[in-house]
């Protein structure tokens, strides 16, 4: 049989995400020391192999107008990125709006662009594993009527597994769904975490069928056309409450890394509980078929009280969506006063050109990336993107330790989620982000993440971010 063109791209493609996409490649280098925390190299391999092979033909079966419209995105940007990254300076085709992010001129601003309306929404704001994870418990517990989740990596580390085990034991009294990416959840299988496990334990070679066993569970893959990622982090309970944001299931996020979940309640969960359909049913064996069907009705939820307007963005290659990407860029553009970024991986030519020059016009920028990271090739672009801001006139600090939160205020408009400042989040992985003008939410995010974590970091020169290999990671960087 011939070799498709999705196989052929597949050993390339795969090496890209190994070294973006999740706790991989650093992580990877310690698994033979935590090797009870991790699988095995055949039982890994194997997984891989065969998440290559759903990737390939049965993402092609299931979802051929996914795999064709995906295929297309992925040829258009990421030659596009490779132009667009070497010039010598930043081409504005329009003048740089006039309306100051978090106003509402700006919201209208971004209604004319064709952003999704604004729906009403209480926010909070958990920060770190003690924030999320005693949340999720609390909601877990409470939930009557339905649980929804969905993860980039469902891990088979200690902490995955107990949580497994909870929602086995939940599915027998509330209709229980999970849902994770195939490519992404296979390759952090593969790596452990920094801690060691409880001695003894032996990880599940295959989380899926873990969670299937002796369960009541419903459980499903995304599928990877493409080698293409749904990098979603979406948590729905009884339809009333929701959580997003950076945090997948594991050890890392558990108690490792610093990340940032958002709690929401209120009218936008409805529109949380269709971005979840939408997903379920096109990962289900119908596939693109299954979208076909009018999508069951959501009851909007009632107002709740301190409801501010929030904004969900998103990117979607299969659906031409890059809403996360237009409302950064038209937010850094406008922004009068201060640009605040904490991102694990800065590596977007666009976004940080525009940041540059807002650093070069005056506004207060300051960028805050993790000592290390859990990828060698974004660490490196990491500094060339600092070294850049540096010599506009911004700041760049470095967090003491991994930091895996995805945030940016722009004068007063705030923007958190899923999406990494790279071209796998920007322009072709599927990514979720909220949006909030509320001063008081604002306020919050920024006493709560922002104002520590400038305190605990340290502010970098131009001498700590020179490095030989920054140019050449810079290079490959934009490609993930």
């Amino acid at each position: 049989m011939p070799e498709t063109p999705a196989a052929r791209i597949a050993p390339f493609a795969a090496c890209l995400l190994l070294a973006s996409c999740g706790s991989l490649q650093s992580n990877a280098v310690r698994s033979i020391e935590r090797k009870p925390q991790v699988s095995d190299p055949v039982t890994g391999s194997g997984q891989l192999a065969v998440s290559a092979f759903r990737s390939t033909t049965m993402a092609a079966l299931r979802q051929p107008v996914t795999t064709v419209r995906s295929g297309l995105a992925v040829l258009w940007h990421r030659p596009r990125e490779v132009v667009s990254g070497n010039l010598p300076l930043e081409i504005q085709l329009r003048p740089a709006p006039v309306e100051v992010p978090g106003s509402e001129d700006f919201e209208r601003l971004l209604d004319r662009e064709g952003m999704p309306r604004r729906e009403a929404g209480s926010v909070g704001w958990l920060v770190d594993g003690p924030g999320f994870f005693s949340e999720l418990d609390r909601q877990l517990a409470a939930a009557t009527r339905s649980v929804d989740m969905q993860f980039f990596i469902f891990d088979n580390d200690d902490i995955a597994v107990r949580y497994a085990d909870r929602l086995k034991r939940r599915a027998e009294e509330v209709p229980v769904r999970v849902l994770f990416d195939d490519l992404g959840s296979s390759f952090a299988h593969t790596a452990a975490p920094e801690t060691p496990g409880p001695r003894g334990f032996q990880p599940p070679a295959d989380i899926a069928r873990y969670l299937k066993e002796d369960s009541k569970l419903q459980v499903r893959r995304t599928l990877n056309p493409w080698l293409v990622c749904d990098h979603t982090k979406l948590l729905v309970f009884d339809r009333r409450t929701a959580i997003l944001g950076g945090m997948n299931m594991g050890r890392e996020y558990y108690s490792e890394w610093h990340d940032l979940m958002v709690k929401v309640e209120g009218p936008i969960v409805g529109s949380l509980s269709r971005e979840f359909s939408y997903a379920w049913r096109k990962s289900g064996p119908w596939g693109d078929l299954a979208l076909l069907r009018k999508p069951a009705f959501f009851q909007r939820p009632a107002p709740v009280d301190g409801g501010v307007p929030l904004r969900l963005l998103r990117t979607d290659a299969a659906r031409g969506r890059t809403q996360i990407l237009d409302a950064t860029m038209l937010a850094i553009r406008a922004a009068r006063t201060r640009i605040w970024i904490e991102n694990p991986y800065f590596a977007h030519d666009d976004i940080a050109q525009a940041v540059e020059t807002a650093a070069r016009r005056g506004v207060d920028v300051r960028v805050i990336i993790p000592a290390r990271g859990d990828s060698t090739i974004m660490d490196a672009g990491n500094l060339a993107t600092a070294r850049a801001i540096l010599e506009a006139g911004g700041k760049v600090y470095r967090y003491p330790k991994m930091t895996h939160m995805k945030a940016m205020i722009a004068d007063g408009w705030a923007c958190v989620g899923s999406a990494n400042l790279d071209t796998l989040s920007m322009r072709i992985n599927r990514e979720l982000n909220l949006a909030v003008s509320d001063p008081a939410a604002v306020k919050d995010l920024e006493q709560r993440v922002f104002l520590p974590d400038f305190r605990a970091s340290k502010r970098l020169v131009v001498k700590d971010v020179s490095s030989p290999v920054a140019p050449l990671a810079e290079a490959i960087a934009d490609q993930l």
